[in-house]
Parts: structure tokens; C-alpha cells; sequence
């Protein structure tokens, strides 16, 4: 005869697992932070989870923790906090044995959603036993000395400016519509040169460009369904035939969901290669890099985390196709 116990009562039963805590208390809202934290101790003791507790600073060098964390033995690393506590903490799980655990309580909160962790911090602590373990691709960006790991995606020009301004608008607020106008009027066009894989030469002239490791970006903007962190390639997006109208109209639509446009051509790639005349600005997950050429490389299936039962941002298999430098239709 055989014992079917709830889940949670099968969490005693658990084996101890020592576990890492970075938590940022400026993520979401502050305010919130203590109840938070007490919230999340109180799950991981329900579910057999000894967590090592850091708390953030505006100095704390999250990679040095993470590897202090990994050398002492310790094989699941969990954020609470936003997209940003994650972005610095990536870097120094690239290639360990160690586990990423997410608990969302950010503002955004988009990478914790490409990966199916949603909803509120029990569901959130029980993935940390019973979700599901993936490997996940990680882009990695070179400009000049500096070198940036990113599980969103980078851009390049008008589109960085545009999108938080779209968000801003979505929700009601109209007081950026004054921003919007403003950086559309001054914004120009550059020339842009493109390499794929060292096979293909991209020659136009844009306002910006989106290379992709997730379906979903910044606050859950849906670039395309095609879109796979577990492909080995990064998807290269070019809005060469957008006027800057539409590149507007693109951004607040594809809020609600995904839109097609025939000015967007789709590649795929693992290595891109990226100059522009005159100089554009370069974002990494949200991070500011500066200005001028850049090269792009994925590293396939380099980090693992623990991820909802459904993975949000990634593709069906109907989805999947092969990785070809052609436009993807």
C-alpha cells in the first residue's frame, strides 16, 4: 500500500539543504522587505532549507559572495530581489555546479517570469524543492576591457529609451509622453554593420537593434514567441524599415502581447558583432555599457536554475526550428 502525503508535509522528510540567501531589501517595495524576509525563513524551515543569509548593499560585491558561497560547499544560490540582484549575481555561477534559486520581489521581476517562478513567496520557496532543474543559456557581452553577462538580452539605440517610457505610459502615466516626444525628435539614425557568425554582413541604416536570450524583456515585452534561452543561439532583431513612429507604436503595443511587423527582420546567431557610425548606446539586462562596437557571444546551457513546471519564456516545440542565418519567418 502505498502513502500519498501532501507536498508540504513530504518536505519533512527532506534531507537539510544548505542554502545561500542574497536578499535586497531595495527591491519591489522596501517597505515590504522585513515582512518579506520573515516570510521567506519561515518557508525554507518548512521545507528543510538552511539558508546562509547576505543582505545587499549599495557596496556589496555580489560575485565574491557567490563564490565564497560555492567554495564553502553550498550548491543553491537563491535571490530575493529584482532583476538587477540577479544580473549580479549570474556571473559567478557560469560554469559551477551550483543551483539558482529565485525568489521574485522586485518591480519587474521579468527573468523570474520567462522562467515560470510566479506568484507569492511560498510557491516561490516549494519550486526551490520541487520545480523543475534547467540549464539555460547565457549571452555574454565585450566592449572595450569590459565584459558583461546578461539572461534578458542587450540593445543598441533608440530602443533602449523607448521601452521604459512605453511601460510608464501603459500604466497611466502621462507625464512621459513629454519624454517620449522629446528623445523621438532628437533621436538620429546610425549606420550599422552586423556580423553573424563571421558568415553574414548586415549593411543599414537604423535606430536601433535588439539581440535577445529571452522571449520576454524589461517589463515583460514579448519580442517574439520564437525567442529560446535553451537553443545555444541568440535571436538578432533589426528595425531598419521602422519609421519612429511605429518603432513607438511597436513598444506600447507589444506590451499587451506580441505584434508583428513587417519592418522587423529576425536572424539568429551565436557570435554578432556590432559597429555603428555614429555611436549608439549599449544596454546589458538594463545595464548601461557606454558607446561604440561590441561583440555578442551565447554560452550555451552555462547556468542551471531552479524554474516553474512551465517555462513563460520559452517556446514550444512546434517553435523550434533550426538555427539558420537567413531571416526568420
Amino acid at each position: 500500500m502505498q502513502l500519498h502525503l501532501p507536498r508540504k508535509l513530504k518536505s519533512v522528510f527532506h534531507r537539510p539543504l544548505r542554502a545561500k540567501l542574497i536578499f535586497n531589501a531595495g527591491s519591489g517595495r522596501p517597505e515590504e522587505s522585513p515582512q518579506q524576509l520573515a516570510s521567506i525563513l519561515s518557508e525554507m524551515q518548512d521545507h528543510q532549507i538552511l539558508p546562509e543569509v547576505y543582505m545587499t548593499r549599495p557596496d556589496s560585491r555580489l560575485d565574491e559572495v557567490v563564490h565564497g558561497a560555492i567554495k564553502s560547499g553550498i550548491k543553491l544560490i537563491v535571490v530575493a530581489g529584482g532583476d538587477g540582484t540577479i544580473d549580479n549575481v549570474v556571473g559567478a555561477m557560469i560554469g559551477s555546479d551550483a543551483t539558482l534559486g529565485i525568489i521574485p520581489t522586485g518591480t519587474r521581476n521579468n527573468v523570474a517570469f520567462n522562467l515560470g517562478i510566479t506568484g507569492n513567496i511560498p510557491n516561490c520557496v516549494e519550486l526551490l524543492r520541487h520545480g523543475r532543474r534547467v540549464k539555460v543559456d547565457v549571452g555574454r557581452v565585450h566592449y572595450g576591457h569590459t565584459r558583461h553577462w546578461f539572461l534578458e538580452g542587450m540593445a543598441l539605440g533608440l530602443i533602449s529609451d523607448l521601452y521604459p517610457m512605453a511601460d510608464d505610459f501603459q500604466h497611466g502615466n502621462l507625464a512621459q509622453i513629454g519624454g517620449l516626444l522629446s528623445t523621438l525628435v532628437s533621436a538620429i539614425p546610425a549606420h550599422l554593420r552586423i556580423d553573424l557568425d563571421g558568415h553574414q554582413l548586415l549593411d543599414m541604416t537604423t535606430h536601433m537593434i535588439l539581440i535577445a536570450n529571452m522571449s520576454y524583456l524589461g517589463p515583460h515585452f514579448q519580442i517574439s514567441p520564437k525567442v529560446s534561452f535553451r537553443d545555444g543561439h541568440l535571436d538578432v532583431f533589426t528595425f531598419s524599415d521602422m519609421s519612429k513612429l511605429n518603432m513607438v507604436s511597436y513598444a506600447i503595443l507589444s506590451r499587451g502581447g506580441l505584434v508583428e511587423d513587417a519592418g522587423i527582420q529576425h536572424f539568429r546567431a551565436k557570435h554578432v558583432t556590432v559597429s555603428s557610425k555614429p555611436h549608439m548606446p549599449i544596454l546589458a539586462d538594463g545595464n548601461l555599457l557606454g558607446q561604440g562596437p561590441f561583440s555578442v557571444h551565447v554560452h550555451p546551457r552555462v547556468l542551471t536554475v531552479m524554474a516553474g513546471t512551465e517555462l513563460t519564456g520559452q517556446p514550444s516545440m512546434s517553435l523550434v526550428i533550426d538555427p539558420k542565418l537567413a531571416p526568420i519567418e
